[in-house]
């Protein structure tokens, strides 16, 4: 299995009580993962989430970088539309976030993406002995484990079937502003970057133009660089001294 420059091939501690959890869609936001830790209802979304048991926020995240790509399919039931799935084996570049979690919450995340009542901690042996592992039939119950972060396994969830296997399905524009959100927040991208990858993602392609993108998410995206400032006082400075012949500094 490839893995990210961030990522390392290691072996697992015996008991594990923190993982990082690798996250490619909205969770990416991590005001959209707290209604996951915290519960609640987001804004114009149309499901409430229970939370999760140890509502502590992560103890650390990080920018990284995963091989493979991210598609929109099926139909979301938060935002109607396509949702965003990892097929980790589709040549390609993603960008991601991982979050550094405690099990029970990577657990109890894992259950209400599959609107299921959380509370039970998944058992990770298998997944980290074989890398992948379908736990049920739900399209967010597969689980990868990426590699290692400083010794400690990370782990992403996605669905059973491979990106050329799915009819593509274009997502909502109120969805791609979490994905856009978390982009800007996790990798500094512009609105220009963050609307010509989505754009380029299967489901979004032929579905979302570049000008609909652009104007989409053209509050998120980090300011360009300001130009230099004139100096007025090194203007005003040189201005009295040329005629000296002195050049100022």
């Amino acid at each position: 299995m490839s893995i990210a420059p961030e990522l390392t091939l290691g072996s697992a501690p015996v008991s594990l009580t923190h993982i990082w959890y690798a996250c490619y869609g909205s969770n990416m936001s991590l005001s959209r993962l707290n209604y996951y830790l915290l519960g609640g209802r987001p804004p114009t979304g149309a499901l409430t989430y229970p939370g999760c048991r140890d509502k502590n926020p992560p103890s650390e995240s990080r920018a990284i970088r995963l091989p493979g790509t991210v598609y929109f399919a099926l139909e979301a039931l938060a935002w109607t539309g396509g949702m965003a799935f990892y097929d980790h084996l589709h040549p390609g570049d993603t960008p991601a976030r991982a979050y550094r979690l405690t099990v029970s919450q990577f657990s109890d995340i894992l259950a209400q993406e599959m609107n299921l009542a959380p509370g039970e901690d998944v058992d990770l042996t298998d997944v980290l002995s074989q890398g992948r592992q379908t736990l049920g039939p739900g399209c967010y119950e597969t689980l990868i484990h990426l590699g290692d972060i400083d010794g400690v396994p990370a782990f992403t969830f996605t669905s059973p079937w491979r990106s050329a296997d799915m009819e593509h399905r274009k997502p909502a524009g109120t969805y791609l502003r979490h994905l856009a959100a978390g982009l800007v927040e996790t990798h500094g991208w512009s609105a220009a970057e963050v609307a010509a990858y989505l754009g380029s993602r299967p489901g979004a392609v032929g579905h979302w133009s570049p000008e609909e993108l652009m104007e989409l998410v053209a509050d998120l995206g980090m300011p360009p660089p300001e130009p230099p400032r004139p100096n007025p006082v090194g203007e005003l400075m040189q201005t009295v001294l040329a005629p000296l012949g002195v050049v100022a500094g």
